[in-house]
Protein backbone atom coordinates (compact mmCIF):
# COMPACT_ATOMS: atom_id res chain seq x y z
CA UNK A 1 0.00 0.00 0.00
CA UNK A 2 2.01 3.26 -0.86
CA UNK A 3 -0.02 4.69 2.14
CA UNK A 4 2.00 2.64 4.44
CA UNK A 5 5.21 3.12 6.40
CA UNK A 6 8.39 1.15 5.24
CA UNK A 7 9.04 -1.34 7.29
CA UNK A 8 11.88 -2.99 9.58
CA UNK A 9 12.28 -6.97 10.91
CA UNK A 10 10.01 -7.29 13.40
CA UNK A 11 9.75 -9.55 16.46
CA UNK A 12 8.53 -12.88 15.86
CA UNK A 13 4.68 -12.38 15.88
CA UNK A 14 3.43 -14.93 18.56
CA UNK A 15 0.43 -16.10 17.05
CA UNK A 16 -2.14 -16.04 20.34
CA UNK A 17 -4.93 -18.13 19.01
CA UNK A 18 -8.17 -15.95 18.57
CA UNK A 19 -10.72 -15.67 21.64
CA UNK A 20 -13.00 -17.39 21.13
CA UNK A 21 -16.22 -15.58 19.45
CA UNK A 22 -19.83 -15.51 19.18
CA UNK A 23 -21.55 -17.31 16.33
CA UNK A 24 -20.01 -15.84 13.10
CA UNK A 25 -22.14 -14.12 10.51
CA UNK A 26 -22.27 -15.88 7.78
CA UNK A 27 -19.71 -14.39 5.04
CA UNK A 28 -17.49 -15.80 2.04
CA UNK A 29 -14.23 -17.19 2.63
CA UNK A 30 -11.32 -17.36 5.36
CA UNK A 31 -7.89 -15.89 5.51
CA UNK A 32 -4.80 -17.78 7.52
CA UNK A 33 -4.14 -16.53 9.78
CA UNK A 34 14.44 -11.33 12.18
CA UNK A 35 16.76 -10.23 14.79
CA UNK A 36 16.25 -11.67 17.93
CA UNK A 37 17.59 -9.45 20.78
CA UNK A 38 19.99 -11.11 23.13
CA UNK A 39 18.93 -13.29 25.81
CA UNK A 40 17.74 -11.46 28.89
CA UNK A 41 18.59 -7.98 27.21
CA UNK A 42 15.71 -5.31 28.27
CA UNK A 43 13.08 -5.42 26.55
CA UNK A 44 10.47 -1.89 26.56
CA UNK A 45 8.11 -1.03 29.73
CA UNK A 46 5.19 -3.17 29.51
CA UNK A 47 2.40 -0.45 28.50
CA UNK A 48 5.74 2.22 28.23
CA UNK A 49 8.32 3.23 26.41
CA UNK A 50 10.64 -0.19 24.92
CA UNK A 51 13.90 -0.49 26.74
CA UNK A 52 16.54 0.46 24.57
CA UNK A 53 19.27 -1.85 23.43
CA UNK A 54 16.94 -4.78 22.54
CA UNK A 55 15.68 -5.30 19.20
CA UNK A 56 13.15 -7.57 18.78
CA UNK A 57 13.41 -10.80 17.80
CA UNK A 58 13.13 -12.12 13.61
CA UNK A 59 7.24 -18.88 3.03
CA UNK A 60 7.98 -21.91 0.86
CA UNK A 61 8.33 -24.72 -1.11
CA UNK A 62 5.17 -26.91 -1.21
CA UNK A 63 4.41 -29.42 1.52
CA UNK A 64 5.55 -32.74 0.29
CA UNK A 65 2.86 -35.38 -0.88
CA UNK A 66 0.55 -36.61 2.06
CA UNK A 67 1.63 -33.58 4.43
CA UNK A 68 -0.72 -31.18 6.00
CA UNK A 69 -1.18 -28.30 3.97
CA UNK A 70 -2.32 -26.40 6.60
CA UNK A 71 0.67 -27.18 8.95
CA UNK A 72 4.11 -25.84 9.63
CA UNK A 73 5.39 -24.50 5.74
CA UNK A 74 2.01 -22.96 5.14
CA UNK A 75 1.50 -19.96 4.43
CA UNK A 76 0.72 -18.99 8.02
CA UNK A 77 4.53 -19.87 9.30
CA UNK A 78 6.79 -17.82 10.81
CA UNK A 79 8.89 -16.89 7.06
CA UNK A 80 6.25 -14.13 6.12
CA UNK A 81 6.75 -10.64 7.40
CA UNK A 82 4.35 -8.96 8.89
CA UNK A 83 4.58 -4.94 7.45
CA UNK A 84 3.47 -1.62 7.94
CA UNK A 85 1.47 -0.43 5.24
CA UNK A 86 4.40 1.92 3.26
CA UNK A 87 2.77 5.23 2.52
CA UNK A 88 2.77 5.24 -1.50
CA UNK A 89 4.66 8.08 -2.50
CA UNK A 90 3.50 10.64 -4.65
CA UNK A 91 7.15 10.47 -6.31
CA UNK A 92 8.68 7.91 -4.12
CA UNK A 93 7.98 6.42 -0.39
CA UNK A 94 10.38 7.50 1.80
CA UNK A 95 10.77 6.11 5.77
CA UNK A 96 8.92 8.53 8.11
CA UNK A 97 11.11 8.42 11.29
CA UNK A 98 10.22 9.22 14.99
CA UNK A 99 13.12 8.74 17.76
CA UNK A 100 10.26 7.08 20.19
CA UNK A 101 10.70 4.39 21.89
CA UNK A 102 14.42 3.53 22.35
CA UNK A 103 15.14 0.93 19.39
CA UNK A 104 12.25 -1.50 19.77
CA UNK A 105 12.12 -5.03 18.17
CA UNK A 106 12.12 -5.57 14.93
CA UNK A 107 9.08 -5.33 13.30
CA UNK A 108 6.56 -6.06 10.70
CA UNK A 109 5.25 -3.11 8.59
CA UNK A 110 2.80 -0.69 8.12
CA UNK A 111 1.28 -2.87 5.17
CA UNK A 112 3.48 -3.45 1.95
CA UNK A 113 6.89 -4.10 3.12
CA UNK A 114 9.14 -7.47 2.67
CA UNK A 115 11.82 -9.01 3.13
CA UNK A 116 12.45 -12.31 5.33
CA UNK A 117 11.15 -12.42 9.25
CA UNK A 118 9.65 -13.79 12.00
CA UNK A 119 5.83 -14.10 12.84
CA UNK A 120 5.79 -10.49 13.36
CA UNK A 121 6.68 -10.05 10.44
CA UNK A 122 9.44 -9.17 7.89
CA UNK A 123 11.13 -5.74 7.54
CA UNK A 124 10.08 -3.56 4.67
CA UNK A 125 13.34 -1.80 2.86
CA UNK A 126 11.66 1.21 1.40
CA UNK A 127 12.97 1.83 -2.63
CA UNK A 128 15.55 4.45 -3.22
CA UNK A 129 13.41 7.12 -4.30
CA UNK A 130 12.28 6.82 -8.10
CA UNK A 131 10.09 10.47 -9.18
CA UNK A 132 6.65 9.68 -9.97
CA UNK A 133 7.38 6.23 -11.34
CA UNK A 134 5.48 3.52 -9.05
CA UNK A 135 2.02 5.21 -9.88
CA UNK A 136 2.89 6.40 -12.62
CA UNK A 137 3.73 2.88 -14.16
CA UNK A 138 0.54 2.23 -13.06
CA UNK A 139 -1.83 4.65 -14.97
CA UNK A 140 0.56 3.72 -18.02
CA UNK A 141 -0.38 -0.19 -17.47
CA UNK A 142 -3.96 0.91 -17.43
CA UNK A 143 -3.88 2.88 -20.63
CA UNK A 144 -2.43 0.20 -22.41
CA UNK A 145 -5.07 -2.48 -21.72
CA UNK A 146 -7.58 -0.22 -22.39
CA UNK A 147 -5.71 0.54 -26.31
CA UNK A 148 -5.45 -3.15 -25.90
CA UNK A 149 -9.00 -4.31 -25.49
CA UNK A 150 -9.85 -1.25 -27.80
CA UNK A 151 -8.24 -2.78 -30.90
CA UNK A 152 -9.54 -6.24 -29.97
CA UNK A 153 -13.16 -4.84 -30.39
CA UNK A 154 -12.64 -2.98 -33.19
CA UNK A 155 -11.02 -6.03 -35.16
CA UNK A 156 -13.79 -8.15 -33.52
CA UNK A 157 -16.67 -5.46 -35.35
CA UNK A 158 -15.12 -5.33 -38.67
CA UNK A 159 -14.97 -9.28 -38.83
CA UNK A 160 -18.95 -9.84 -37.70
CA UNK A 161 -19.54 -6.69 -40.42
CA UNK A 162 -17.48 -8.42 -43.16
CA UNK A 163 -19.26 -11.27 -42.64
CA UNK A 164 -22.60 -10.37 -42.66
CA UNK A 165 -24.41 -11.53 -45.71
CA UNK A 166 -26.91 -8.58 -45.12
CA UNK A 167 -24.97 -6.11 -45.74
CA UNK A 168 -25.87 -4.34 -42.56
CA UNK A 169 -22.86 -3.10 -40.26
CA UNK A 170 -24.96 -2.57 -37.03
CA UNK A 171 -24.70 -5.41 -34.44
CA UNK A 172 -27.84 -4.60 -31.80
CA UNK A 173 -27.60 -4.78 -28.01
CA UNK A 174 -29.84 -6.80 -25.81
CA UNK A 175 -31.97 -4.50 -23.91
CA UNK A 176 -31.47 -4.71 -20.43
CA UNK A 177 -34.01 -5.82 -17.69
CA UNK A 178 -34.17 -1.98 -16.57
CA UNK A 179 -32.87 0.09 -13.94
CA UNK A 180 -30.25 -2.03 -11.26
CA UNK A 181 -31.73 -1.32 -8.17
CA UNK A 182 -29.20 -1.89 -4.93
CA UNK A 183 -30.42 -2.48 -1.11
CA UNK A 184 -28.79 -0.08 0.50
CA UNK A 185 -27.77 -2.81 3.36
CA UNK A 186 -25.57 -4.23 0.35
CA UNK A 187 -21.95 -3.68 -0.14
CA UNK A 188 -22.38 -1.51 -2.88
CA UNK A 189 -25.24 0.73 -0.89
CA UNK A 190 -22.55 0.48 1.93
CA UNK A 191 -19.81 2.08 -0.13
CA UNK A 192 -21.68 4.77 -2.07
CA UNK A 193 -22.81 6.01 1.62
CA UNK A 194 -18.96 5.61 2.80
CA UNK A 195 -16.62 7.11 -0.18
CA UNK A 196 -18.13 10.35 0.48
CA UNK A 197 -16.31 10.50 4.13
CA UNK A 198 -13.24 9.07 3.03
CA UNK A 199 -9.95 11.14 1.77
CA UNK A 200 -6.81 10.31 0.07
CA UNK A 201 -4.08 11.81 2.40
CA UNK A 202 -1.20 13.34 0.66
CA UNK A 203 1.91 13.87 3.20
CA UNK A 204 5.43 15.53 1.65
CA UNK A 205 8.20 16.30 4.13
CA UNK A 206 10.50 19.59 3.54
CA UNK A 207 12.57 17.94 0.54
CA UNK A 208 8.98 17.11 -0.98
CA UNK A 209 9.62 13.51 -0.61
CA UNK A 210 6.41 11.20 0.87
CA UNK A 211 3.69 8.96 0.28
CA UNK A 212 0.24 8.74 -0.03
CA UNK A 213 -2.52 7.18 2.70
CA UNK A 214 -6.06 7.06 3.34
CA UNK A 215 -8.23 8.82 6.16
CA UNK A 216 -11.77 8.88 7.20
CA UNK A 217 -14.15 11.89 8.43
CA UNK A 218 -14.14 11.61 12.35
CA UNK A 219 -16.55 14.61 13.56
CA UNK A 220 -17.75 18.16 11.55
CA UNK A 221 -15.14 20.12 12.92
CA UNK A 222 -12.77 18.62 10.14
CA UNK A 223 -10.98 16.39 11.75
CA UNK A 224 -9.72 13.14 10.18
CA UNK A 225 -8.64 10.12 11.32
CA UNK A 226 -5.63 7.81 10.02
CA UNK A 227 -2.33 6.51 10.74
CA UNK A 228 0.51 8.07 12.41
CA UNK A 229 2.80 6.42 9.44
CA UNK A 230 0.87 7.91 7.30
CA UNK A 231 1.28 11.83 8.25
CA UNK A 232 4.98 10.68 9.71
CA UNK A 233 6.47 12.57 7.16
CA UNK A 234 4.90 16.05 7.20
CA UNK A 235 5.38 16.14 10.92
CA UNK A 236 8.43 18.49 11.12
CA UNK A 237 7.38 21.34 8.46
CA UNK A 238 6.08 19.40 6.16
CA UNK A 239 2.84 19.34 3.65
CA UNK A 240 -0.49 17.87 3.98
CA UNK A 241 -3.50 17.08 1.93
CA UNK A 242 -6.44 15.53 2.03
CA UNK A 243 -8.53 14.30 -1.44
CA UNK A 244 -12.27 13.99 -0.99
CA UNK A 245 -13.82 11.26 -4.11
CA UNK A 246 -15.65 14.55 -5.46
CA UNK A 247 -12.00 15.81 -6.54
CA UNK A 248 -11.93 18.61 -3.47
CA UNK A 249 -8.73 18.78 -1.96
CA UNK A 250 -7.85 20.69 1.32
CA UNK A 251 -4.55 21.79 2.90
CA UNK A 252 -4.68 20.01 6.64
CA UNK A 253 -2.80 20.45 9.73
CA UNK A 254 -1.56 17.45 12.00
CA UNK A 255 -3.50 17.93 15.65
CA UNK A 256 -1.45 14.96 17.38
CA UNK A 257 -0.04 11.69 16.37
CA UNK A 258 0.48 8.71 18.46
CA UNK A 259 3.73 6.24 17.35
CA UNK A 260 3.55 3.60 19.88
CA UNK A 261 -0.42 3.23 18.83
CA UNK A 262 -0.12 3.90 15.07
CA UNK A 263 -2.98 6.56 14.96
CA UNK A 264 -3.06 10.05 14.45
CA UNK A 265 -5.63 13.12 13.94
CA UNK A 266 -4.76 15.55 11.04
CA UNK A 267 -7.60 18.74 10.59
CA UNK A 268 -8.64 20.28 7.70
CA UNK A 269 -8.11 23.88 6.74
CA UNK A 270 -11.54 25.91 5.79
CA UNK A 271 -13.37 22.71 6.40
CA UNK A 272 -16.56 22.21 4.42
CA UNK A 273 -20.27 22.43 6.78
CA UNK A 274 -21.37 19.31 5.12
CA UNK A 275 -18.84 16.69 6.26
CA UNK A 276 -20.39 13.73 7.51
CA UNK A 277 -18.42 11.88 10.03
CA UNK A 278 -18.72 7.86 9.41
CA UNK A 279 -20.63 6.14 12.27
CA UNK A 280 -18.24 4.23 14.49
CA UNK A 281 -19.10 0.43 15.69
CA UNK A 282 -17.98 -1.54 18.87
CA UNK A 283 -14.74 -3.54 17.83
CA UNK A 284 -15.40 -5.43 21.27
CA UNK A 285 -18.57 -6.79 19.37
CA UNK A 286 -17.02 -8.08 16.63
CA UNK A 287 -16.99 -11.75 15.96
CA UNK A 288 -14.76 -14.23 13.59
CA UNK A 289 -16.47 -14.45 10.23
CA UNK A 290 -18.24 -11.04 10.27
CA UNK A 291 -18.26 -9.34 6.61
CA UNK A 292 -15.60 -6.55 6.36
CA UNK A 293 -15.41 -3.73 3.57
CA UNK A 294 -11.74 -2.07 3.75
CA UNK A 295 -11.66 1.62 1.82
CA UNK A 296 -8.52 3.21 0.63
CA UNK A 297 -5.93 3.73 -2.00
CA UNK A 298 -3.85 1.14 -2.88
CA UNK A 299 -0.77 1.99 -4.63
CA UNK A 300 -2.46 5.17 -5.38
CA UNK A 301 -5.71 4.32 -6.84
CA UNK A 302 -7.90 6.47 -4.77
CA UNK A 303 -11.19 5.46 -3.51
CA UNK A 304 -11.29 1.74 -3.90
CA UNK A 305 -13.16 -0.80 -2.13
CA UNK A 306 -12.49 -4.33 -1.46
CA UNK A 307 -14.20 -7.04 0.99
CA UNK A 308 -13.73 -9.82 2.88
CA UNK A 309 -14.07 -10.94 6.81
CA UNK A 310 -12.83 -11.20 9.81
CA UNK A 311 -10.50 -14.01 10.02
CA UNK A 312 -9.38 -13.59 13.62
CA UNK A 313 -9.63 -11.30 16.54
CA UNK A 314 -6.48 -9.98 19.06
CA UNK A 315 -4.14 -10.91 16.66
CA UNK A 316 -0.85 -9.38 18.58
CA UNK A 317 0.86 -7.31 16.26
CA UNK A 318 3.78 -5.24 16.36
CA UNK A 319 4.76 -3.38 13.07
CA UNK A 320 7.59 -0.56 12.27
CA UNK A 321 8.26 2.16 9.07
CA UNK A 322 11.80 0.18 8.77
CA UNK A 323 13.69 3.81 9.40
CA UNK A 324 16.28 3.33 11.86
CA UNK A 325 14.79 5.95 14.01
CA UNK A 326 11.62 4.49 13.91
CA UNK A 327 10.15 2.74 17.07
CA UNK A 328 7.56 -0.26 17.01
CA UNK A 329 3.73 0.26 17.23
CA UNK A 330 2.01 -2.76 19.17
CA UNK A 331 -1.84 -3.44 18.37
CA UNK A 332 -4.09 -6.54 19.33
CA UNK A 333 -5.64 -6.19 15.82
CA UNK A 334 -8.69 -7.43 13.80
CA UNK A 335 -7.09 -9.83 11.02
CA UNK A 336 -9.00 -9.69 7.91
CA UNK A 337 -8.63 -10.85 4.46
CA UNK A 338 -9.96 -8.08 2.72
CA UNK A 339 -7.36 -6.83 0.14
CA UNK A 340 -5.51 -4.15 1.74
CA UNK A 341 -1.86 -2.88 0.18
CA UNK A 342 0.47 -0.01 0.72
CA UNK A 343 -1.92 3.48 0.35
CA UNK A 344 -4.57 1.73 2.27
CA UNK A 345 -2.90 2.27 5.49
CA UNK A 346 -5.17 5.06 7.93
CA UNK A 347 -8.55 3.69 5.64
CA UNK A 348 -11.49 2.63 7.78
CA UNK A 349 -12.54 -1.06 7.77
CA UNK A 350 -16.60 -1.20 7.90
CA UNK A 351 -18.80 -3.85 9.12
CA UNK A 352 -21.75 -4.74 6.98
CA UNK A 353 -23.77 -1.99 8.45
CA UNK A 354 -21.09 0.92 7.56
CA UNK A 355 -20.03 1.19 10.98
CA UNK A 356 -15.99 1.50 11.46
CA UNK A 357 -14.84 -1.33 13.41
CA UNK A 358 -10.97 -0.46 12.67
CA UNK A 359 -8.35 1.53 11.19
CA UNK A 360 -5.98 -0.32 8.32
CA UNK A 361 -2.61 -0.50 8.92
CA UNK A 362 -0.92 -3.60 8.67
CA UNK A 363 -0.40 -6.57 6.61
CA UNK A 364 1.75 -9.88 6.65
CA UNK A 365 3.64 -10.29 3.28
CA UNK A 366 5.79 -12.46 1.28
CA UNK A 367 9.81 -12.15 1.21
CA UNK A 368 9.21 -9.70 -2.52
CA UNK A 369 6.94 -7.58 -3.58
CA UNK A 370 5.30 -7.90 -6.73
CA UNK A 371 4.84 -4.66 -8.68
CA UNK A 372 7.01 -4.75 -11.10
CA UNK A 373 10.40 -2.74 -9.42
CA UNK A 374 8.92 -1.17 -7.09
CA UNK A 375 9.28 -3.69 -4.15
CA UNK A 376 6.60 -2.89 -1.95
CA UNK A 377 4.65 -6.59 -1.60
CA UNK A 378 0.94 -6.63 -2.23
CA UNK A 379 -1.99 -8.20 -0.46
CA UNK A 380 -1.52 -11.90 0.56
CA UNK A 381 -4.83 -11.67 2.30
CA UNK A 382 -3.18 -10.96 5.90
CA UNK A 383 -4.13 -7.61 7.30
CA UNK A 384 -4.39 -6.37 9.96
CA UNK A 385 -6.27 -3.37 11.51
CA UNK A 386 -6.58 -0.77 14.69
CA UNK A 387 -9.75 -1.91 16.80
CA UNK A 388 -11.92 1.55 16.54
CA UNK A 389 -12.58 1.09 20.46
CA UNK A 390 -9.06 1.51 21.26
CA UNK A 391 -8.63 4.30 18.23
CA UNK A 392 -11.57 6.37 19.12
CA UNK A 393 -9.98 6.77 22.56
CA UNK A 394 -6.74 7.83 21.17
CA UNK A 395 -7.75 10.13 18.63
CA UNK A 396 -10.35 11.66 21.28
CA UNK A 397 -7.38 12.36 23.71
CA UNK A 398 -5.26 13.86 21.05
CA UNK A 399 -7.77 16.07 19.96
CA UNK A 400 -8.02 17.47 23.59
CA UNK A 401 -4.10 17.39 24.28
CA UNK A 402 -2.38 16.93 21.37
CA UNK A 403 -0.41 14.09 23.37
CA UNK A 404 -1.80 10.10 23.80
CA UNK A 405 -1.76 8.60 26.77
CA UNK A 406 -0.35 5.20 27.17
CA UNK A 407 -1.57 2.81 29.87
CA UNK A 408 1.73 0.70 31.35
CA UNK A 409 2.40 -1.42 34.42
CA UNK A 410 5.94 -0.01 35.34
CA UNK A 411 8.11 -2.88 34.27
CA UNK A 412 10.57 -3.47 31.58
CA UNK A 413 9.75 -7.09 29.58
CA UNK A 414 11.92 -8.96 27.22
CA UNK A 415 11.30 -9.00 23.79
CA UNK A 416 12.28 -12.44 23.10
CA UNK A 417 9.95 -14.25 21.94
CA UNK A 418 10.94 -18.32 23.83
CA UNK A 419 10.50 -17.31 27.41
CA UNK A 420 6.74 -18.61 27.36
CA UNK A 421 5.10 -15.38 28.59
CA UNK A 422 6.56 -11.86 28.71
CA UNK A 423 9.74 -11.85 31.12
CA UNK A 424 10.25 -8.85 33.21
CA UNK A 425 14.35 -8.32 32.62
CA UNK A 426 17.00 -7.90 35.00
CA UNK A 427 17.76 -4.29 34.55
CA UNK A 428 15.94 -1.67 32.37
CA UNK A 429 16.80 0.79 29.72
CA UNK A 430 20.51 2.30 30.46
CA UNK A 431 21.28 0.79 33.45
CA UNK A 432 18.07 1.59 35.25
CA UNK A 433 15.54 -0.37 37.43
CA UNK A 434 13.44 -3.05 35.57
CA UNK A 435 10.81 -2.08 38.04
CA UNK A 436 9.56 1.32 38.45
CA UNK A 437 9.95 2.15 42.05
CA UNK A 438 6.15 2.87 43.19
CA UNK A 439 4.42 1.53 40.35
CA UNK A 440 2.06 -0.48 39.65
CA UNK A 441 4.14 -3.55 39.37
CA UNK A 442 6.44 -2.55 42.70
CA UNK A 443 3.01 -2.04 44.58
CA UNK A 444 1.84 -5.31 43.34
CA UNK A 445 4.86 -7.10 44.16
CA UNK A 446 6.24 -8.38 40.97
CA UNK A 447 9.99 -9.14 40.64
CA UNK A 448 12.20 -9.28 37.66
CA UNK A 449 12.56 -12.71 36.37
CA UNK A 450 9.18 -13.16 36.70
CA UNK A 451 7.01 -14.45 33.90
CA UNK A 452 3.74 -12.95 32.79
CA UNK A 453 1.44 -15.52 31.29
CA UNK A 454 -2.00 -14.37 31.22
CA UNK A 455 -3.65 -10.08 31.56
CA UNK A 456 -7.01 -10.72 32.75
CA UNK A 457 -8.31 -13.81 30.24
CA UNK A 458 -5.99 -13.13 27.73
CA UNK A 459 -2.86 -15.48 27.40
CA UNK A 460 0.62 -13.60 27.35
CA UNK A 461 3.02 -15.54 25.41
CA UNK A 462 5.40 -12.89 24.52
CA UNK A 463 6.33 -8.58 25.44
CA UNK A 464 4.58 -7.80 22.34
CA UNK A 465 1.85 -9.59 23.21
CA UNK A 466 1.27 -7.85 26.67
CA UNK A 467 2.46 -4.58 25.71
CA UNK A 468 -0.57 -4.72 22.98
CA UNK A 469 -2.96 -5.70 25.41
CA UNK A 470 -2.21 -3.33 27.94
CA UNK A 471 -2.60 -0.37 25.56
CA UNK A 472 -6.03 -1.44 24.39
CA UNK A 473 -6.80 -0.41 28.22
CA UNK A 474 -6.57 3.05 29.85
CA UNK A 475 -4.98 4.02 33.10
CA UNK A 476 -6.76 3.42 36.14
CA UNK A 477 -7.93 0.56 34.95
CA UNK A 478 -7.59 -2.54 37.35
CA UNK A 479 -6.56 -5.76 35.54
CA UNK A 480 -5.66 -9.32 36.82
CA UNK A 481 -2.05 -10.41 36.15
CA UNK A 482 -1.06 -13.67 36.10
CA UNK A 483 2.53 -14.57 36.32
CA UNK A 484 5.24 -17.23 36.87
CA UNK A 485 8.01 -17.72 39.90
CA UNK A 486 10.39 -20.14 40.68
CA UNK A 487 7.99 -22.55 39.10
CA UNK A 488 4.69 -21.94 40.57
CA UNK A 489 1.84 -19.99 39.64
CA UNK A 490 0.85 -16.65 41.33
CA UNK A 491 -2.00 -14.28 40.61
CA UNK A 492 -2.28 -10.40 41.70
CA UNK A 493 -4.33 -7.54 40.80
CA UNK A 494 -2.86 -4.17 39.69
CA UNK A 495 -4.23 -0.56 38.82
CA UNK A 496 -2.49 0.40 35.15
CA UNK A 497 -0.46 3.69 35.27
CA UNK A 498 -0.19 6.25 33.09
CA UNK A 499 2.92 8.00 30.79
CA UNK A 500 1.63 10.59 28.49
CA UNK A 501 3.50 10.92 24.97
CA UNK A 502 6.05 9.36 23.13
CA UNK A 503 9.00 10.09 24.45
Amino acid sequence: MSTENEGTPVPPAPSAPPVPVDAPASAPGTAPAGHTPAQGAPGPDAGGTPSEGSPAPGAGDPPPAGSDPYGPGAAQQQGAPTTQLPPVPPGAPTAAGAAWPPPPPVTPMYAGAGGAGGAWGASYQEPSPKPKKGRGGLVAAVIVAALVAGGVGGGLGYQLARNDDSGSTTVSAATSGGDIKRDSASIAGVAARSLPSTVTIEAENSNGQGGTGTGFVFDTQGHIVTNNHVVADAVDGGKLTATFPNGKKYDAEIVGHAQGYDVAVIKLKNAPSDLKPLALGDSDKVAVGDTTIAIGAPFGLSNTVTTGIISAKNRPVASSDGSSSSSASYMSALQTDASINPGNSGGPLLDARGAVIGINSAIQSTGSGGMGSSGQPGSIGLGFAIPINQAKYVAQQLIRTGKPVYAKIGATVSLDDSTGGAKITEQGAAGSSAIESGGPADQAGLKPGDVITKLDDRVIDSGPTLIGEIWTHQPGDKVTVTYQRGGKSHTVQLTLGSRNGDN
